[in-house]
This record gives C-alpha cells, structure tokens and sequence, in this order.
C-alpha cells in the first residue's frame, strides 16, 4: 500500500511539473475577420504555440468588457476542441448591420505522452482592460448603398499594400468589407511568405475591423503550400468559390484556377483544374438559380482571370463554362485583376462573350466601388495619387 501512494504521489508531483512547464501561448498573426455575413463572422489568428482558443463577444452598448459574462464561441473540429497553431472561429446567431465588441483568448496545451492528458496552460487573449477590446459590424441585410475597396496582384509587395490600404484610410466607418481579387502573392511556397506578404500588412492596417474577402488567384494556386489557400482564408462554402449578400447586392466569387493547360510543364503534373472548374461549373449553376440571387437588386461577380474563349487556357475554359450561366442571371458587373493593366469591357463586347461589363482593375492599385440603387461607381487610384473612375447604370 505505502510504495502503491508513493507511486500515486509521485505521479501526481511529474503531472503537476507538466502542467506547470506549459507555455503560456501569445497571438503572433491576427487576428482578422473573415467569412464576414448578416449574422456571423470569423475570427482567424495564429499563437505561437499549440492552444486551444475561443472568441467572445459582447454588444456594443457602452458597458465595459468586463461587465458580465460574454458569450464564448470556440474552435471545435466535428464537436472536439482543436489543439493547433492556427484558430479560427466562427461566431454566429448575432443581428445583421450592428457593430459588435470582441476579443480572442488562448491557453497553451502539451499532452502526457503515456496517458494522452492534456494539461493547459494560464489563458491568454487579446487585453480588453488597458485598450479597447476589438469592434466589427456584420454586413447589413438592409443597406442601400455600400462600400467596398478591391486590390489584387500585388505579387509580395506588402509596402504598397500598406500604402494604399493604410488604416487611415480603411476603416468601418468608410467602408463595409475590402476584397483581395487575386495574386497576393507569385507562389505560395511557404507560409511564412503569405503572412509576411500578406496577413501581417493587412492586420497591421484594416483587417482586424474591417472584414476581408478573398478570391484565388492563379498565383496562389503555385507553390507547396498552395492547398492549404482555404485555411487561411474559410468561406462560407468551405472553398476558394462562394457568395455573399450586403443588403440588395449579391456577390458570387468564382475561382478560376490556373491559367494554362493542366499538362503544362510549369505545373509538374500537380494540377487538375479541367475537372475542378466543371464542378464549379455546377454550383454556379444552382447559384443562380436560389432565391438569394433572383431576388437581389445588384449582382456582382468577382475573378482574378477574365473570361476570353481565344485567351489562354484558362480564360477560355472560364469563357466557355462560367459566361452562358452569368450570361442568364442578371449579372450588373465582373471584377477582374490578372492582367496587371486597366480595362473595361462594355455589356456585349463581342471579343468577351458577355452581356454584363467587365473591369480589370490594374496591379498594385486600389479601387473604390460604390453601389447605390441605380449604379455602381468606381475609382481605381494608384501609388502616385493618380485616378480612373467610370459609372455603371444598374439594370
């Protein structure tokens, strides 16, 4: 009995040594919003070590933070709580159009290799005592005009990113979301590289307030880590293509793949975007059949490569799968990057195949679009201050 509790004794004292010796993690990305909608957003971010993590919110009704209890929403994968580097947690049930309070919490977790306990750390999160805890509005179900900025190909450039997206300029107050069209960055080999290039700058200006929707580019479909796209930036589908509303304007974000044949020697027998775009090809199919699309006044479209059936691979394939079912919905506008010029296509271009207009915005710029109920204006504005704008009347 007496060597049986120093044994239970002894155990107890290795599981508090464990326990004690686990690193209190600390928020090194993040955190930004994503998957923003009427009623839920989600809150991405990485620790420096393995945590279990949770977001709570608050209204934003002048209380402290720290005035009672806040709703919790945690990282669960299929109902058990992940252990990772990289969070993310959706936070729902809330009203569309209102400003929330938030902040993200972690504690460290270390497992005993034998018995496969976990043991935590102290909790650690975002402050809330010596600043103000994070604030994010959800996107309105009854807006009548909106706002929103548009970048892409920017191709590892974070300083203009910074420039133009700077956090004077990007706040809630002036715009409802900003939306990466593709080519953040020319190959996505590492992760270190799309949080350098990319999530940090961002954080730093905009993206821990304002939401952030992304389209894939063909560029970020290259490189070793290219498959994990998704989970740096989760949509509502689970994939790099879905939709969503700000009041009566419907957006459809498309990912158009790469831009050359899936046989091309660039790929190293690693792609298969034939097979992929006609899937896509599908669900854009009943998307423009829901309600949600029929229904809105104002639809827009968003794809880092523009249609064209005698371009290159890809923009032929998007011209033949993707055009005639946008060609039957109604569609006000597609915004576009790739190119790395401006250009803007009439509804009816031939050349295009399309009866909606088309603007490719430059690279390395910033556009502005404004939807009101019976137009949609942009102005594209460069590095150097210099602007292009044009207004589309709304069907």
């Amino acid at each position: 009995m007496r060597r049986f509790l120093i044994s239970i004794f002894a155990l107890c004292i290795a599981s508090f040594a464990v326990a004690e010796g686990v690193k209190a993690p600390k928020i090194v990305v993040g955190p930004y919003i994503q998957a923003c909608g009427q009623n839920e957003f989600t809150v991405v971010w990485q620790t420096d070590c393995d945590a279990v993590s949770w977001v709570e919110v608050a209204p934003d009704d002048g209380t402290h933070f720290y005035n009672s209890a806040r709703e919790q929403f945690f990282h669960t994968i299929h109902g058990r709580r992940a252990v990772g580097r990289w969070h993310t947690v959706k936070v729902t049930g809330l009203d569309a159009g209102t400003t929330y309070r938030y902040r993200v919490l972690n504690k460290g977790v270390v497992f005993n290799p034998k018995s496969g306990r976990p043991y935590y750390s102290e909790g650690r999160g975002s402050d809330v005592y010596r600043r103000q805890p994070y604030r994010m509005r959800t996107l309105s179900d009854k807006a009548q005009t909106l706002r929103f900025a548009v970048g892409n190909d920017f191709h590892d450039k974070p300083e203009i990113l910074e420039q133009l997206f700077s956090k004077d300029v990007i706040t809630p107050e002036n715009y409802d979301f900003v939306l990466y069209n593709g080519d953040m960055v020319s190959k996505f080999e590492t992760e270190q590289r799309l949080v350098l290039s990319v999530l940090n700058p961002s954080v730093a200006q905009f993206a821990t307030e304002v939401p952030l929707f992304v389209a894939r580019g063909n560029h970020e479909t290259r490189g070793a880590c290219a498959t994990a796209f998704s989970d740096y930036f989760p949509t509502s589908t689970g994939a790099p293509y879905y939709t969503f509303s700000v009041g009566n304007t419907f957006f459809i974000v498309l990912d158009g793949g790469e831009d050359k044949p899936d046989n091309d020697i660039e790929y190293h027998d690693l792609v298969r975007y034939d097979n992929y775009r006609k899937q896509e090809a599908v669900w854009l199919q009943s998307v423009v059949e829901s309600p949600e699309c029929k229904n809105a006044q104002t639809r827009i479209v968003v794809i880092h490569i523009p249609p064209k059936s005698s371009g290159w691979h890809g923009e032929a394939e998007i011209a033949r799968l993707f055009v005639p079912i946008l060609n039957s919905a109604d569609i006000d506008l597609m915004l576009c990057g790739h190119i790395h010029k401006y250009r803007f296509s009439e509804a009816g271009d031939t050349t295009y195949g399309c009866n909606f207009p088309i603007v490719c915005n430059p690279n390395r710029t910033r556009m502005d679009v404004v939807v009101s109920s019976d137009k949609i204006a942009y102005k594209i504005i460069n590095t150097e201050g210099e602007e292009i704008t044009n207004e589309i009347s709304i069907k």
